[in-house]
């Protein structure tokens, strides 16, 4: 036992990366300044920094990843199983952490393979993965507070037009305010805070700027725990003695939820409530690198797991309402007043969960003291036996709507539901050409879902939650990252150019690293081509990111596995419908990584056919239709050596 431990206090040793806590020479001048380092942010800021430019990451707290691991949802929300780049990356890494302790990641929901990861965790394996030779520069316990633009006269087709051009921001750091330069800057804040600094038009709830209706409304948001089992008693200064003022409003919320005789999860939905307690845990299961032992998500495993998220019946309001209506007022989002009275409310109605499973329950289980340290700012005037508890509570709530930019496109529900349809019952290909993510998510408000909340010069509708909802894997656009008439801006995380509905299904962690990528990636050509990101050709960005082993497609070949030397062509004649392919495939890639045997629901593009007289002359016809480029494709050339051809060209 002591060697195991000894063991492992070294391994954890070796991978106590840099912390927050280590001073930082800031520049004067940056190509990329990221403000906000979540799931999205650093993302960008990685994939920006690997392409060669100097990068920023503004971060207001003392964490990267964000959602993941600052706000503590730290179960992935991945119902495909899809994932490539730097998620690719950071999961990877994960899995190989826990393999080497002889636990599994695949923890939560229910079921195998889901999977998550302590929150600490998480932080550190993304500050591993943002240092290196081309690495970010990351500024901790700092925030933009303001933005420097000027004005500039754009031509485009339809004439000229002035807009606005990011030039410098001020932050605000421990040390005082500092004003530095940039030549692109990317929001990729929880709230989207710096979107009305640079001007950009935008959304809140179903309102656009700068007419935001303050009772337009938005999604919960929660402030999540980990919380875990403490085998030989709670210590007893993480058993409060006395509830919070509110506790009988949260014992009726919470007895919906979880109770001691409350049923089993019976794996159909909707879940019958309440469940038991052993239920609650297996939902948002985490792995446990302080307890011997190991477990899963297989239900003879449920009552061995120690440790998870409270982050079921605890959103805010809930069942609370606010001002009689379910859900927030977009005031939260504008009035940063209001927004810190909501969380702290937010951060009692979770503390009121932990009285609850100790009194109500009898369980021996609290806030787990292994995360976090730092008492919340919302629990500053908290009675002392309470703080004790809460300094161990995520450091930000769980934020699930946002300010959303106003681009030359906005993506909506209907878009999203028929890309998804891809190689679905009869239908081809679908792809949307300018794809820089592939996501898997349904539609998924929690509250402010009726038709009054949606946007109706989108079309948008309440019904479309249910009818809408993607039925597989669907792609994210290049266009809805960059907002209208503002030079050096792109967005990320969940400030997309996207309707409320699309946003449900585009706000979790694996989407949001995504799109961070392709932001970081929009952002690094920009700076290297030295024009504005909405001139950046898409296929530039997309090429950028299958170098950086990103998958676009939502197409697999059974001749064409991941490591084939025409794979990124083949990627990118699927998104541009440059070549047909032999056979299509009977649905969309679930996993675009794994080869399945079974062609029939693969398909085959048929790489190595040769290519007719005829078959070469339509490709070249057909591309200069489409690009207003010649290209010679000629007759005995392979499927596979044609889409290499024209990749090259495109690129030109």
């Amino acid at each position: 036992m002591l060697k195991s431990k000894f063991k492992f206090i070294i391994l954890f040793a070796l991978l106590s990366f840099s912390t927050a806590s280590e001073a930082l020479n800031l520049l004067e001048d940056y190509d990329v300044i990221v403000a906000g380092g979540g799931t999205g942010g650093i993302s960008a800021a990685i994939q920006a920094a690997r392409m060669g430019v100097n990068v920023l990451v503004v971060e207001p707290t003392e964490f990267l990843g964000g959602q993941a691991t600052a706000a503590g949802v730290s179960q992935m929300d991945d119902l495909s199983g899809q994932e490539s780049g730097l998620y690719h990356e950071l999961m990877n890494n994960v899995e190989e952490y826990y393999s080497a302790r002889g636990k599994s990641i695949f923890t939560p929901y229910w079921e195998i393979p889901n999977r998550g990861f302590e929150p600490h965790i998480g932080h550190k394996i993304l500050m591993n993965m943002a240092k290196g030779e081309d690495a970010p520069d990351i500024l901790f316990n700092s925030e933009i507070i303001a933005v420097n633009t000027e004005k500039i006269i754009s031509s485009n087709e339809n004439g000229l037009n002035e807009i606005s051009r990011i030039n410098s921001v001020i932050i605000k750091t421990p040390e005082g305010k500092k004003n530095i330069t940039c030549k692109i800057l990317i929001d990729a804040t929880e709230y989207g805070d710096i979107i009305p600094m640079t001007g950009a038009e935008y959304r809140v709830g179903n309102s656009v700027s700068p007419s935001i209706n303050p009772k337009a409304m938005i999604q919960d948001i929660t402030w999540t725990a980990i919380i875990r089992k403490y085998p030989e008693g709670v210590p007893e200064h993480l058993k409060p003695k006395n509830p919070l003022p509110g506790y009988d409003q949260a014992k009726w919320n919470y007895e919906n939820y979880v109770t001691k005789n409350g049923s089993d999860f019976k794996g159909v939905y909707p879940v019958e409530l309440p469940v038991n307690f052993v239920t609650h845990n297996a939902y948002r299961a985490l792995p446990d690198s302080f307890l011997p032992g190991n477990y899963d998500a297989d239900k003879l495993n449920w009552h061995l797991i120690t440790k998870t998220g409270a982050n079921w019946g605890n959103d805010y309001p809930g069942q609370y309402k606010w001002r009689n209506k379910y859900g927030l007022p977009a005031a939260y989002i504008e009035d940063k007043n209001l927004r810190k009275r909501i969380e702290r409310d937010a951060l009692i109605k979770t503390l009121h969960f932990i009285y609850y499973i100790q009194n109500e329950l009898s369980e021996n289980w609290s806030v787990d003291e292994n995360e976090y340290n730092k008492l919340p700012e919302a629990a500053q005037d908290l009675p002392e036996e309470w703080k004790n508890i809460a300094r161990h509570f995520p450091p930000v709530p769980y934020v699930r709507e946002c300010r959303r930019i106003i681009g030359e496109h906005v993506l909506t529900s209907e878009e999203l539901y028929n890309n998804s349809l891809s190689y679905k019952n009869g239908n081809k290909n679908l792809e949307i050409s300018d794809a820089i993510a592939i996501g898997c998510y349904i539609l998924d408000l929690h509250h402010s879902d009726d038709g009054n909340d949606m946007e109706k010069d989108l079309g948008e509708k309440a019904e479309y939650i249910h009818s809408h909802s993607p039925k597989g894997n669907f792609q994210v656009p290049l266009s809805i990252l960059i907002p209208k008439n503002v030079d050096g801006f792109i967005v990320a995380e969940k400030n997309l150019s996207m309707s409320r509905l699309v946003a449900s299904a585009l706000r979790l962690q694996p989407i949001t690293m995504m799109t961070g990528q392709a932001a970081g990636a929009l952002a690094a050509l920009s700076v290297i081509d030295e024009i504005n990101p909405s001139e950046i050709k898409a296929v530039k960005v997309q090429k950028a990111l299958l170098d950086s082993e990103v998958d676009l497609s939502l197409c697999m070949y059974s001749d064409v596995p991941k490591r084939h030397k025409y794979y990124k062509a083949i990627q990118l004649s699927n998104l541009y419908k440059l070549i047909e392919p032999s056979e299509y495939p009977a649905k969309n890639s679930d996993n675009i990584t794994y080869v399945n045997e079974d062609a029939k629901i693969q398909g085959r593009f048929g790489v190595d056919e040769i290519l007719t007289g005829t078959e070469a002359q339509e490709i070249s016809e057909k591309f200069e239709k489409d690009f207003n480029v010649h290209v010679e494709i000629n007759e005995g050339l392979t499927k596979g050596e044609a889409a290499e051809i024209l990749m090259k060209a495109m690129l030109k």
